[in-house]
């Protein structure tokens, strides 16, 4: 089948460490504070663990947010995964430890199309809330000039939307499209989980493509996107995994099961989000939400060859039923499938999983370059709230 696309992931070193939060309180407490000592080489270790796990599960394009994306790009290029980095971008004297829309350039000019196009590099904002005004349009001419896409987060919780209409009396998905931000060569905005009517068809109108998060949207308590009226409305729908810490694995065969649980659930109809359309946000549609619908994303012929094997002969798979109507290979694959069941991933046309197995790394030195990464970067964390003279818990809610 085609290998999976994960539309919005965040590389990380923080998995089971920041949770019981909502999502801004969550930021403060846990996430901007592992930004401000996060290490180059922490960024590098972490980004090939989650590369790695992607490919293992089947993910064979990625959508990576992190930092110091030099590391990421020597790790797409060692692992042979397809991947889009986007920097951390924060353009704001409150937030001057994150990337900056200078070194975005620089990493463009360095990583954009290598790998014979199988690692690019796009212009990215953590938050409109992470930006001056002056920055905006810097955005825009950097997109503009390198052709390239730009990813944020929108909509996220209902706090964006709230805090986007104190401040400029319209809606968040509007102040983007004011922006000039839904006009650039590509547009993605993860989550998109507080959209009206009218943001919806602001997306269908830009062709901006989103990253539905529904397992990050759960644990973080941000709510349940309207997937099923963006898709209706033609707005390019594909799935994410969010990061290591918001969810807290890369395997989208669980996304999958969950993005279509969560339909069901939220609208009360157990025919929202049929598992044929779920299938498809994590392939074609996933690709058409990157504007790379005609080089990934289905198996045809001029494409690139992206797919993966599945084992059938497990328990969850079975029975296997193709008879008259009856036919329900795409619903286990939805429902059943684990993305431990993946057996061989292919990018490229080069097999980078065989039998279950990492081939351009070994995983498990992998592993153990994390598991000493992880307490040094913490030791680093609780140095620096020794110096506010705050511990994780008593760190409150800023002023945006």
């Amino acid at each position: 089948m085609p290998g999976l696309i994960n539309t919005h992931c965040h590389s990380g070193l923080l998995r089971g460490t920041a949770e019981g939060l909502p999502v801004w309180d969550w930021l403060q407490q846990y996430i901007d504070p592992m930004h401000r000592v996060l290490t180059p080489e922490d960024a590098k270790i972490a980004s090939y663990l989650c590369y790695a796990e992607a490919l293992l599960s089947g993910t064979t394009t990625i959508v990576d947010m992190w930092r110091y994306m030099d590391g990421s790009a020597e790790a797409a290029q060692a692992l042979g995964i397809r991947a889009v980095l986007v920097p951390y971008v924060a353009e704001h004297p409150d937030h001057n430890y994150f990337e900056t829309l200078k070194s975005n350039e620089a990493l463009i000019n360095r990583w954009h199309q290598q790998a014979n196009g199988r690692i690019q590099v796009w212009v990215g904002l953590e938050h409109l809330f992470y930006a001056e005004a002056s920055a905006l349009s810097l955005i825009e001419k950097l997109c503009q000039d390198y052709q390239t896409g730009f990813h944020t987060h929108s909509n996220e919780s209902q706090f964006d939307v709230q805090e986007n209409l104190r401040r400029s009396g319209i809606r968040p998905i509007e102040s983007l499209q004011k922006l000039g931000l839904l006009d650039l060569p590509k547009t993605l905005l993860a989550h998109c989980v507080w959209t009206d009517a009218n943001e919806i068809q602001i997306l269908r109108r830009h062709a901006v493509g989103v990253a539905h998060n529904p397992i990050s949207n759960m644990k973080l308590a941000s709510g349940a996107a309207p997937v099923v009226e963006m898709l209706r409305q033609g707005v390019a729908v594909g799935l994410g995994t969010d990061g290591e810490k918001e969810n807290n694995n890369l395997d989208l065969f669980e996304e999958m099961k969950t993005a279509s649980l969560l339909a069901k659930f939220s609208s009360l109809d157990a025919a929202a989000l049929d598992a044929w359309s779920v299938c498809q946000m994590a392939t074609i549609t996933g690709a058409k939400a990157l504007g790379m619908q005609d080089e990934i994303g289905s198996l045809e012929v001029g494409k690139q060859a992206d797919l993966i094997a599945v084992k059938l002969d497990t328990p969850r798979m079975m029975p296997l039923i193709d008879h008259r109507k009856l036919f329900n290979l795409h619903t286990n694959l939805v429902h059943a499938v684990q993305g431990q069941d993946v057996v061989m991933t292919m990018v490229a046309g080069q097999i980078v999983v065989k039998n279950g197995r990492l081939i351009n790394a070994d995983l498990h030195a992998l592993i153990d370059q994390v598991n000493q990464a992880a307490p040094r970067l913490f030791e680093r964390r609780d140095q620096w709230f020794a110096k506010q003279g705050q511990t994780v818990n008593e760190l409150q809610r800023e002023e945006f």
